[in-house]
């Protein structure tokens, strides 16, 4: 091997094992920082929707389809709608799920497992009839058939609460907790007088049933009073032709109201994944639609549990400036452990000036080592006569001396032990 590629080389290997205890230790505390920030997000998370053809169910499919382009999988859990989906968070069974006002008979907001992500959109009530008559009131159902959904839907506990305000004993109604698909067929089989969801528009059933002939939407009349009596109502009104403006449907403005649905998620969730679910429902509700004007959902009003932090910041900043621009792996890596690497940066950066003196003293080791030896030859040249045997050791450590390799930048200390030897041979002999 070329002189030069050698010692280059063996340049290079002092370098390295000088440096080798910085770099040890900064991969160190990069890797406890990793373990503890935890910064990327599993890859796979449950998100609890409906019942099939209901509005939860199509909602979850969008964000699903979201959510795979940055390579997460969201595992939609049907269930039967709201109650079922606050049951499921806090048995652990679900990351997020749509959960409407008013769905929980106790008050949520003492419930230290879960946070919201904010509110999503509005569930009207939709209370669909047959019959010659008009109805305006809930009083006016007493006696009639009415389906008011699962138990698991949270419609029963909504109807409960407005029935009770009206003060009609639900044992004065023919009440079914049918499903929302048999319960439509029943309906329109006439088996049912009234049917009622609680359900975005986007609902299957609602659009099918909003255009059915024969069948009519109860017009709440005193929407106004209800929402002063129950916070997590909200007064809704839908348009004049909103539903078909060729056939102009509905024929008048109808007032409906609706609770508000929101996104739901255990407090041990990701991070990162709270950051992408509000991004996505950004996206996703954003739009203007039967109830709502552009961008005025998701917000933070109406909700009956603390507003996630990740969720407050991507619904008022909308998405982070690194990943505009970067894979949301690599941005949220940075975004999320940019002060760890700070500090680390800032606790090496002072430990780093060791490496300099570590690495000369590395290199002038090699050649100061000899000098013990070269010492002892010229003690022990004072108390003996016989000075062979010293010339010969001297002889045997110049030879040594002549295979050490340094870096050229420190070859006068070479030269220099070589001329010290040369100088204790000419001592001894001239003794």
């Amino acid at each position: 091997m070329p002189k030069t590629i050698r010692y280059t080389l063996l340049s290079m290997r002092d370098l390295a094992v000088s440096v080798g205890p910085f770099v040890v230790l900064a991969v160190t505390l990069l890797a406890l920082a990793y373990w503890w920030l935890d910064p990327n997000p599993p890859k796979r998370v449950v998100l609890a929707t409906g019942p099939a053809q209901s509005a939860y169910e199509e909602f979850g499919k969008r964000y699903a389809r979201i959510l795979a382009k940055d390579g997460i999988t969201v595992v939609l859990l049907p269930s039967e709608g709201s109650a079922a989906n606050l049951q499921l968070l806090r048995e652990g069974k679900a990351d997020l799920g749509f959960v409407q006002g008013g769905t929980s008979e106790a008050k949520l907001s003492s419930d230290d497992k879960l946070e919201s992500l904010g509110s999503l959109f509005l569930e009207p009530v939709w209370l669909f009839y047959r019959g010659k008559a008009t109805l305006s009131s809930l009083t006016q159902l007493q006696g009639l058939r009415v389906n008011v959904g699962t138990p698991g839907s949270g419609v029963p506990n909504l109807m409960n609460k407005l029935l009770e305000s009206n003060r009609i004993d639900p044992g004065t109604l023919k009440l079914s907790r049918l499903e929302q698909t048999p319960a439509t067929v029943a309906f329109l089989g006439d088996e049912l007088d009234a049917i009622v969801f609680a359900s975005a528009p986007e609902s299957l059933m609602v659009q099918m049933l909003l255009q059915t002939p024969g069948v009519k939407l109860m017009d709440f009349a005193q929407s106004e009073a209800y929402t002063r009596r129950f916070a997590f109502l909200s007064a809704a009104v839908l348009p004049r032709g909103v539903v078909d403006l060729a056939t102009d449907l509905p024929p008048q403005d109808v007032h409906l109201v609706a609770s508000t649905t929101t996104l739901l998620t255990r407090t041990s969730t990701h991070p990162a994944l709270l950051q992408l679910f509000a991004l996505a429902g950004n996206e996703i509700h954003g739009s203007a639609g039967w109830f709502k004007r552009a961008h005025e959902y998701p917000n933070m009003a109406n909700n009956e549990l603390p507003i996630s932090a990740e969720a407050e910041r991507s619904i008022k900043n909308d998405k982070p400036f690194l990943q505009r621009y970067l894979n949301f792996w690599v941005a949220n890596l940075v975004e999320r452990m940019w002060l760890v690497m700070g500090i680390i940066i800032a606790v090496l950066l002072p430990l780093s000036r060791i490496v300099p003196p570590l690495y000369e003293f590395r290199v002038r080791s090699r050649i100061f080592r000899w000098y013990g030896q070269l010492r002892d030859i010229e003690n022990r040249a004072t108390d003996t006569q016989d000075r062979a045997p010293l010339i010969n050791e001297l002889n045997e450590l110049e030879s040594r001396a002549a295979t050490i390799s340094v870096p050229l930048s420190y070859t006068d200390e070479l030269y220099a032990l070589r001329n010290n030897i040369h100088l204790v041979r000419t001592k001894l002999q001239n003794r």
